[in-house]
């Protein structure tokens, strides 16, 4: 599945040091409203950005930043400042609490968070491998997950400055895609579209995907261990549909999703549509 789901196109930054930067200005919503540019950017964190990729986002400029990592990712990984903006962490637990606290102490006692190295670990791990299918679906019903997006979203509702929010985890792709993904849809983007939005992580990490999956094989991993590189260095699109497939099934609708676990309420939504639609 690739992003050709969607005739609307992506609208990456021209910065250097972050990865997968987009701005999801230019989306037309379902009733032929189109998102403000310059206000909602997802990307992957800015702890690589240039000098000059952060004088572009001032520019914007940029006045809030929300970071979805957890503490163990931050460890030599931390953001770099862009200034005048104010910095807001939301950690989310992207493995669904699947991590025992034997394995994340391990983690935490690395010098540095390296996530290639961690998937190359994980994709010959079984518990790690369940965690690649529930990815997800877990981040989806858990309720410590639904609360922190919930936070998110209510950050925007009540976000008094006009300028954008830059909101990332490590890579910019699941924490990020799912964040993006309640924003378009109560922003009233259809369903294609957001499928769309969420798969052109692919094609950002496709190199780094084919690279890992080559070293895996060659230590003889087959499927199961395919499936973690590609959900944990790629985006696992085929996952995520089948995961707007269970919001529909458990909650029967997104919109009833958006306005239950996510509370949202109308007010709220018509808030968001105010100030981010023209």
């Amino acid at each position: 599945m690739t992003a050709s789901l969607s005739t609307q196109a992506q609208q990456f930054l021209p910065v250097k040091g972050i990865v997968n930067a987009r701005d999801l200005g230019g989306y037309t919503t379902s009733d032929g409203r189109v998102i403000r540019s310059g206000l909602l950017i997802r990307a992957a964190s800015l702890a690589d950005a240039t000098a000059a990729d952060l004088r572009y986002l001032q520019q914007i400029p940029v006045t809030k930043v929300i970071d979805f990592r957890q503490d163990f990712e931050l460890s030599g990984r931390e953001d770099r400042i862009i200034e005048g903006a104010e910095y807001v962490r939301i950690p989310i637990n992207s493995n669904g609490n699947a991590m025992d606290d034997e394995e994340a102490v391990g983690i935490k006692k690395q010098k540095s968070f390296n996530v290639r190295k961690l998937i190359m670990i994980a994709a010959f791990n079984k518990k790690a491998q369940k965690v690649a299918r529930d990815l997800y679906p877990n981040m989806v019903t858990l309720e410590p997950c639904q609360k922190r997006f919930a936070r998110f979203l209510r950050i925007l509702v009540e976000n008094p400055d006009s300028g954008a929010v830059f909101f990332h985890c490590t890579q910019g792709k699941d924490r990020t895609g799912l964040a993006s993904a309640y924003i378009l849809a109560a922003l009233g983007v259809d369903r294609e579209t957001i499928i769309a939005d969420f798969d052109a992580t692919n094609a950002v990490y496709a190199k780094d995907v084919k690279r890992l999956s080559r070293r895996v094989r060659f230590w003889g991993g087959k499927e199961d261990e395919l499936s973690v590189v590609q959900a944990f260095i790629g985006a696992n699109t085929e996952n995520f549909v089948k995961t707007l497939d269970m919001i529909d099934a458990q909650y029967g609708s997104m919109e009833n999703y958006l306005k239950g676990p996510l509370g949202l309420s109308d007010a709220d939504i018509e808030i968001l549509r105010k100030r981010y639609l023209m």
